[in-house]
This record gives structure tokens, C-alpha cells and sequence, in this order.
């Protein structure tokens, strides 16, 4: 309890009670203000990292959804010209025997059959025009799908570079080896980069 209020004991706190005990004993470089103040650091770089490891994490997740959300657009999509083009092939047959009966038709009615004929290729240019750009809307949600899961991966990449950071944290405060810091702060470090790279969609 103190002045200002409650205070709950991390595990940093404890590291730091430890290291002050230690020092009311005797000089003790290891645990000394030396000791303390390393502490300190890595308690201020490991909040720091796991801030922004759960942003990360929070947009791996969001780019994953919307990967999955335009492949199913992309899938509707490729339906969609299926069924157009479905469609253009019941217009090619009904223009195949308007032609064939016009062929063969008494020369009053062939005029009648040519109409038709030549409604059956009105309508068939048309489908062929909706059946291209919904393949190309297919492609187009597709190419956006995979540059989403890219960007993912790059998130989840960077988000595993500051999980590993945080555990050479935990790894120096209990060994209290500079090294492991340095380790710490440069695989961290790797992370945002890496963080930075999926924010520019490289």
C-alpha cells in the first residue's frame, strides 16, 4: 500500500524488491542500482513491445478476415460468369437453329427467322460483355484476397519477432546478461520493421 493508492506486484516489482534487499545487505554490483535500473529498462521495453505486438496482432487478424471475405466475393463472382456464360451458350444454340430453319424455310419467311437471328447475336454480345467483367471483378477480388493474406503474413511475422523479443526480456531479468537486452532490443526491433513493411503493403 501506498501514499497514493493500492499498487499490485508484478514480476518486475518483485525483480526490483529483490535487487534493493540485496543491496541493504552489502555492495552487490549484480544487484545493486545497477541491477535496479536494468530492471527498470527492460520493465519499460517489455510494456513498450507487448503495446505494440497487440496492434500487430489486432491487424494480422483484420487483414486475414478480409482475405477470406474477398476470396468468397471472388467465388460469387466466378458463379456469377459461370452462369452468364451458361447463358450465352443457350443463345449461340437458339441463334444455331434460327439459322438452320431460315436455311431451309419458304423465301416469305426467311426475313421473319433472319429478325430472330439477328436479336439471338444482339443478345449474345451483350452476355458476352457481363460474363468478361464479372471474370474480371473474379480476378480483380481475387489479386486483392492475395495481397491481403501477403500483408497477414507479414503481420504474424512481426507479431513472432516481439513474442520472442518479450521472452529474451523475461531471459535477462532473470540472468540480468547485458547481452540478452541487446538481443532483446535488436529482435524487436526486426519486428517493427517488419511491422512497417506490412503497413506499406511490401
Amino acid at each position: 500500500m501506498s501514499g497514493n493508492g493500492f499498487h499490485v506486484h508484478g514480476p518486475h516489482d518483485h525483480e526490483l524488491e529483490h535487487a534493493s534487499a540485496q543491496g541493504g545487505h552489502g555492495p552487490e554490483p549484480a544487484h545493486g542500482s545497477g541491477g535496479r535500473s536494468m530492471t527498470s529498462q527492460i520493465a519499460v521495453c517489455t510494456a513498450v513491445i507487448a503495446t505494440v505486438g497487440a496492434i500487430f496482432a489486432y491487424m494480422g487478424g483484420h487483414t486475414q478476415a478480409n482475405a477470406g471475405l474477398y476470396k468468397n466475393n471472388a467465388g460469387i463472382k466466378k458463379t456469377e460468369a459461370s452462369n452468364q456464360w451458361n447463358f450465352y451458350q443457350a443463345k449461340s444454340t437458339k441463334q444455331a437453329l434460327a439459322e438452320f430453319a431460315r436455311d431451309l424455310a419458304p423465301d416469305e419467311r426467311k426475313p421473319a427467322l433472319q429478325t430472330k437471328v439477328g436479336r439471338y447475336e444482339q443478345e449474345k454480345a451483350e452476355i458476352l460483355l457481363v460474363a468478361q467483367q464479372l471474370e474480371k471483378d473474379a480476378l480483380d477480388w481475387d489479386r486483392q484476397s492475395e495481397q491481403q493474406m501477403h500483408q497477414h503474413h507479414r503481420w504474424a511475422q512481426a507479431t513472432t519477432a516481439l513474442q520472442v523479443s518479450i521472452a529474451l526480456a523475461a531471459m535477462a531479468l532473470l540472468t540480468r546478461k547485458k547481452w540478452l537486452e541487446w538481443g532483446m532490443l535488436a529482435v524487436a526491433g526486426i519486428g517493427v520493421v517488419v511491422g512497417v513493411l506490412a503497413a506499406l503493403h511490401v
